[in-house]
């Protein structure tokens, strides 16, 4: 079913709209906005430029079928001319055709005035033009195929935004892990600053806690910048100003898709993946197309009828002059009988055009079956990884607490706990990827059985 809208107050609605949601979620004041996932989505389906580029494709194909049924209307034209005759033109009359020559020569006579006029109107109507009817489906069937290509967009436009998102979020999770890494490593050098002081720890301890702390602080900083980053290729999406205020606000976790809905979406995403829709309209317009070059088989007939009035005189006193009236009626049948091949040829383009789509259409549904099946196998693999990494997670914090404990008591070395330390953080870090992966490989599995939102 076509999606109904407004044709002409859509773009300055749309426009207000778009100001109207960005000020409104990114407000000017030192207070930041609280961005969620479909709030996010909402805002670059108001204003993404890719968005507005494929809705301005809509207008242009109403304007289209608008265009194509012009043809099948009557035509009414008006025509006005005004020539100055340097020489006024002439009639021959033979010698010896008496009265008017009963001379033995040739003689000639001038005719009209210097100043000659005319007026009037044409009217054309269309009997039968197979052009103008197949001309019109197309139009038709191109504005389901923009319909179609919009859908694409705005499905592409919230995957992006999805997966940039997700990457929020992901460094987001990095910058936590790194920032607790580095507090654990820090309260660990207090703790052995404080023993060196009391002459419980020598200085090689010392040493190499502070060289922990030195190692760890980099890779919190490249977090942050990673997070900045991400960040703006967000806003950059939503079309918002990079200076905004927001606050990412998301559910950075993973949920299970039931098995029945993964098989299910296998056999939907032949029907309802947005590029493979795209291209059965388009392989629909070039079979019409098809008859629309073999039109030049057929016959036009067209009904005319014009009405003129012309004038000649050179007084120019407009209102005395004598008008003569001309109206005529009558059809016009045109059938091109030869035009050196031209049509065959023209069919036979078409035909190859036709079938260039088709196997397209043939690859792209291959495409999206092997797109499916990638994205469902790192669904699975990402999803072992996050199963695993939580258990990790556990037995990590519980190794560093084990490790401070031993070292407190002088029963275990701090190369144990800084080990340990690592390992916790590197859990943190493998498992928010894995959530992360899994999100994006869902995100794509989502939009390649059409199901993205």
């Amino acid at each position: 079913m076509r999606r109904k809208y407004e044709k002409c107050r859509l773009p300055v609605v749309g426009l207000v709209l778009s100001v109207f949601i960005s000020s409104t979620a990114f407000p000017q004041n030192s207070s930041k906005a609280v961005l969620t996932l479909d709030k996010a989505i909402d805002i670059a389906l108001s204003q993404n430029r890719d968005i507005l580029i494929a809705n301005q494709d809509r207008y242009k194909a109403d304007a289209q079928i608008a265009e194509a049924r012009s043809g099948a209307f009557p035509q009414l034209s008006a025509s006005a001319q005004y020539m100055r005759n340097v020489e006024l033109p002439v009639i021959f009359l033979p010698a010896n055709t008496p009265p008017f020559n009963p001379t033995s020569s040739t003689i000639s006579f001038a005719i009209g005035s210097n100043n000659s006029y005319q007026g009037g109107l044409t009217l054309t109507q269309a009997l039968y033009s197979r052009q103008v009817g197949v001309a019109l489906d197309i139009a038709n069937t191109y504005r389901d195929l923009t319909n179609a290509g919009y859908e694409a967009t705005r499905q592409t436009v919230v995957l992006q935004v999805k997966k940039a998102f997700y990457a929020v979020l992901l460094m987001q999770k990095l910058v936590e892990a790194n920032r607790q890494g580095l507090d654990v490593v820090k309260a660990n050098y207090e703790n052995v600053k404080s023993l060196y002081d009391h002459g419980q720890a020598a200085e090689f301890d010392l040493l190499r806690a502070e060289v922990q702390v030195a190692n760890t602080e980099p890779s919190l900083i490249s977090s942050e910048n990673n997070l900045v980053l991400a960040v703006n290729g967000l806003k950059s999406l939503l079309s918002v100003p990079l200076d905004s205020s927001v606050v990412i606000q998301g559910d950075f976790a993973f949920s299970e898709v039931p098995k029945a809905t993964l098989d299910e979406g296998m056999r939907e995403a032949l029907r309802t993946n947005p590029a493979l829709q795209q291209l059965e309209f388009q392989e629909s317009m070039l079979d019409k197309n098809i008859s629309i070059e073999s039109s030049g088989y057929f016959p036009s007939l067209y009904a005319f009828g014009s009405y003129q009035w012309q004038s000649q005189d050179n007084t120019f006193q407009f209102g005395n002059y004598l008008w003569a009236k001309i109206v005529n009626v009558g059809v016009t049948l045109s059938w091109n009988i030869f035009d050196g091949l031209r049509t065959p040829a023209r069919v036979e383009e078409a035909r190859v055009e036709l079938r260039k789509v088709q196997y397209t259409r043939l690859k792209a549904a291959e495409g999206v079956a092997i797109q499916v099946q990638s994205a469902r196998l790192k669904m699975d693999e990402a999803e072992r990884r996050i199963k695993g990494q939580e258990k990790n997670i556990e037995q990590a914090k519980r190794a560093v607490s084990i490790a401070e404990t031993r070292f407190k008591s002088g029963v275990g070395t701090q190369l144990e706990l800084l080990d340990a330390q690592v390992a916790m953080t590197l859990a943190q870090t493998n498992y928010a990827q894995a959530t992360y992966d899994y999100l994006v490989a869902r995100a794509d599995w989502d939009y390649a059985v059409g199901r993205i939102r």
